[in-house]
């Protein structure tokens, strides 16, 4: 029977962070994934990384504080911060990233102007800085590792800060674009991703993939391995340390989904990995759980011709679709609800409010109507401005016929274009106020001035509709932890031998996404702090 000091479930950005971690501190780990591919939702993201008072912020004599990331999440709270694991996020966040950086985990920059999310409360730093973003990786340094990558088919041959998603008002020449192509780089949570795998094959630390956990190993209430099966056979792998979960989060598991989420989610972003396996074990040893009623909310968009490889239906979190000029959002009513430029976590919350009058959400179904001028000038999803609409986008020559196509009242429909139009061409939005925070304009249309770069009429004929739906980046509940990454039973005392990190564990920070790269932050974060602390374990 094998046995190592350390082994990680789970092979996305908390999972590598954590094998590199325990390895540094001089334990011998092995790196346990369910799929066939590495990285899961981190692979597929965006890949910005929230850290206050970052090493990059530090190097550009940036200044932040540890009052003010506290100040920041504690503004925000509703009761779902707890103390121990906040301050353990905010006090190593910096500390791991240096680590990361030092061993060539990850090579990051800040993303220009990045503004945290919640600009009117204490701490926060309007002029960005926390987020940081990647630099390009050439993928044929991984060699055959390379195509283990999760939807490494899907090029993404820039940097976030390269493109309008991160601040740029346009994109690299189409023949750089192609050469990088040509030269397998990648930016986004790819280059994150592949840096990761990259550090641990050269630490020997090599993925074992198609292992379904089943159980966790114990003596007495110590945590002492795993059981499950690889490719139909038995598999048993002892650690003689502890366990680490980082499995991600449990939004495709319809059942658990049904259990603990608090509202309506009709469309994860995430790929189809995140199915709760992580939760199923701690749950069996008997953990202590925590924000389970909560996620990464946003509003997110179906591409029906897009399929994931394994065919279930796609979803992507719609940013710049709901902010630019000529284009709102309405409801089942007709009406706004909401404005369409706030940022995602916090409008993902908008969708589960709840009407005791009628027993339904008013704003599901909602629609993104926009106008032949947005048609023209903006993307959707994966078209571009320009390129014919998809199939499944409705269309009509008047707002009536549009009205019909997606069965809600027309007369209402046209007096909330009306009144939206005449606060556009004022260039202030009194019923949501968009426009009027920083943030609104970061994905707006920046070759406008003032509100005009999110605020624009919408006139032109044809008129377009496309359903967004109530979706989310992945869970943010599990087990709870201590700040030393120790999962915790439910007399509040650690269960020996088990650890966790990243959307497999209670995030740290609550059901707070301070900015963008909430996630990824307290991820890596604790995946450090998980592989520190499981491989000085019985040492």
């Amino acid at each position: 029977m094998s046995k190592v000091d350390v082994i990680i479930l789970g092979c996305g950005a908390a999972g590598m962070a954590a094998a590199l971690a325990a390895h540094e501190a001089g334990a011998k780990v092995a790196l346990i994934e369910r799929g066939d591919r590495v990285g899961g939702t981190s692979a597929i993201s965006g890949g910005v990384i929230w850290v206050a008072d970052n090493p990059r912020m530090r190097a550009a004599g940036m200044t932040d504080s540890r009052a003010d990331a506290l100040a920041y999440f504690r503004s925000l709270a509703h009761g779902d911060l707890v103390d121990d694991t906040l301050e353990a996020f905010v006090d190593k966040g910096p500390e791991a990233l240096a680590f990361l950086e030092s061993i060539d985990a990850l090579k990051v920059a800040i993303l220009p102007g990045y503004p945290d999310y919640y600009l009117d409360r204490p701490g926060a730093k309007p002029e960005g800085s926390r987020a940081l973003d990647h630099d390009l990786f050439t993928l044929t340094e991984l060699g055959e590792w390379a195509e283990k990558i999760y939807a490494v088919e899907e090029p993404k041959p820039l940097m976030l800060r390269e493109t309008p998603l991160g601040g740029a008002s346009a994109l690299p020449p189409p023949e750089v674009v192609r050469q990088r192509i040509a030269a397998r780089q990648c930016g986004f949570g790819q280059a994150m991703v592949a840096r990761l795998l990259k550090a641990c094959l050269a630490r020997g630390i090599e993925p074992i993939l198609g292992v379904d956990t089943r159980r966790l190993a114990r003596d007495g209430t110590r945590i002492t391995g795993i059981e499950g099966t690889q490719k139909g056979a038995p598999f048993t792998l002892l650690a003689s340390r502890g366990v680490i979960i980082a499995t991600g989060g449990f939004e495709w598991d319809t059942e658990l989904r049904q259990t603990f989420l608090r509202g309506p989610v009709t469309a994860p972003a995430s790929p189809p990995t995140g199915t709760g396996g992580g939760l199923k074990l701690a749950m069996a040893a008997g953990a202590k759980l925590g924000n389970m009623t909560s996620a990464w909310w946003a509003p997110t968009l179906v591409t029906p011709d897009q399929p994931w490889a394994s065919g279930e239906q796609r979803a992507q979190i719609i940013l710049i679709e709901r902010t630019v000029p000529h284009s709102i959002m309405v409801n089942r009513s007709g009406r706004r609800f909401c404005n369409e430029a706030a940022n995602y976590s916090a409008l993902g919350g908008v969708f589960h409010q709840f009407d005791p009058s009628t027993y339904d959400y008013p704003n599901l179904p909602a629609w993104l109507i926009f106008d032949a001028q947005y048609a023209e000038r903006y993307p959707l999803g994966t078209r571009q401005p320009g390129e014919p609409m998809p199939d499944w986008v409705m269309r009509a020559d008047t707002l009536e016929g549009l009205a019909e196509q997606i069965g809600i009242d027309s007369a209402a429909l046209s007096r909330t274009v009306a009144r939206f139009n005449s606060h556009a061409d004022a260039g202030h939005d009194p019923d949501f106020g968009r426009g009027s925070s920083p943030y609104d304009h970061f994905y707006g249309d920046r070759t406008r001035e003032g509100a005009a770069v999110t605020l624009g009429a919408i006139r032109q004929a044809p008129f377009y509709a496309v359903e967004i739906a109530s979706g989310l980046l992945g869970t943010n509940g599990g087990p709870r932890t201590d700040g030393k990454a120790r999962v915790l039973g439910h007399d509040g005392q650690p269960i020996p031998g088990l650890f966790g990190a990243g959307n497999a564990i209670a995030c740290p920070t609550g059901g707070i996404y301070a900015g963008a790269g909430g996630t990824l932050g307290p991820a890596l974060t604790f995946g450090y702090i998980a592989g520190r602390t499981a491989a000085l374990a019985n040492a």
